[in-house]
């Protein structure tokens, strides 16, 4: 192991403990050679990090925000690890994957099929509901969710985006006209969550950031009635693109409000507990899905004539990922 790193580990091993000796004990080595590997970081950096007494340690200033940094680029190294050892291991054995109902019905069960012929040695276990599992205590390897993560501690990979529209049918339209502005939405019958009221946050063409309160007479937390309530002329709806493509297609869903767009933090992603040791399996299920879909996901290009065969042939079935067995990374 490099000095450099060797200082890090003993350096952090020291915080975490509490204590010289109790280092020692862990990385097999005596406390004086702790105690000058610990000096010999203090001298290169200039700085003193730990300060000591024959009882106690306590970290200084300098110290806290080193360890913070240390104990980063220790588990980014032992990541980094764990995914060349698990590109050795062939995934196997229980793949318990929890999704929201409509995404997952529609975008991730029809690829089991392709990910099992890769993969025959991984059973899968879906669970499609629109509930936030807790991962950990329901036993469950990753999920995915449809969200803006930019607070949560748990380990997640972005796997596209997630653009929305905001659409109605052409019914509700000439009932009630067609809105020019977000603003204009408040005069309209829009289509909510929860309480029948909800703000939906936008980006102007200009990059100008905004938010309208809409209102409406029809609220449901299930995204898949939602669209239908839409298709039905009830009202204004804020929707996914994987969830209404084919209804702004074939015209039965009108696109608004052009230029616009909404909940662009939002985007879809595959959490899991831990990055340390993540097995073999779910990082190959993690890769799957992330090469299935790509950075500009299928729902939302321009269809190809070939894609247009096939969609006449099966509706419910995306196009089949262009990827090849290998090895997760």
């Amino acid at each position: 192991m490099p000095n450099a790193l060797q200082e890090l580990t003993i350096f952090a091993k020291v915080v975490g403990t509490g204590s010289l000796s109790a280092a020692a004990r862990d990385l097999g080595m005596s406390p004086a050679v702790v105690s000058r590997r610990l000096a010999s970081l203090e001298a290169r950096l200039g700085v003193r990090l730990v300060n000591r007494t024959t009882r106690s340690l306590h970290l200084t200033d300098e110290g806290a925000a080193y360890y913070e940094t240390c104990t980063r680029v220790l588990a980014d190294i032992e990541e980094a690890d764990a995914a060349v050892s698990a590109g050795r291991a062939e995934p196997r054995g229980v793949l318990r994957v929890a999704l929201p109902a409509s995404f997952g019905n529609q975008h991730v069960a029809p690829l089991v099929p392709k990910f099992a012929q890769l993969y025959p040695n991984v059973q899968i276990a879906l669970s499609l509901s629109d509930r936030t599992v807790n991962l950990v205590e329901e036993g469950f390897d990753l999920a995915i969710r449809i969200a803006d993560l930019a607070d949560s501690a748990l380990a997640a990979r972005r796997l596209a985006p997630n653009r929305r529209v905001v659409c109605a049918s052409p019914a509700y339209l000439r009932r009630n006209g067609t809105p020019a502005t977000p603003e204009d939405l408040a005069k309209h019958n829009c289509l909510t969550t929860t309480d029948f009221a909800m703000n939906w946050d936008y980006r102007a063409p200009d990059g100008k950031a905004g938010s309208v309160r809409v209102t409406g007479r029809y609220a449901c937390d299930n995204w898949e009635v939602l669209r239908e309530w839409a298709f039905a002329g009830l009202g204004i709806a804020l929707k996914s693109t994987w969830d209404v493509r084919r209804h702004l297609e074939d015209g039965s869903l009108v696109s608004l409000l052009p230029g616009y767009t909404f909940a662009s933090d939002v985007a879809i992603y595959a959490v899991y507990p831990h990055r340390r040791h993540l097995p073999a399996k779910t990082r190959a299920f993690i890769e799957f899905l992330a090469d299935s879909f790509g950075p500009e996901p299928y729902w939302d290009r321009e269809k190809s004539a070939s894609d247009e065969r096939k969609s006449g042939s099966d509706p419910d079935f995306p196009p089949k990922p262009r990827i090849k067995a290998r090895s997760p990374v």
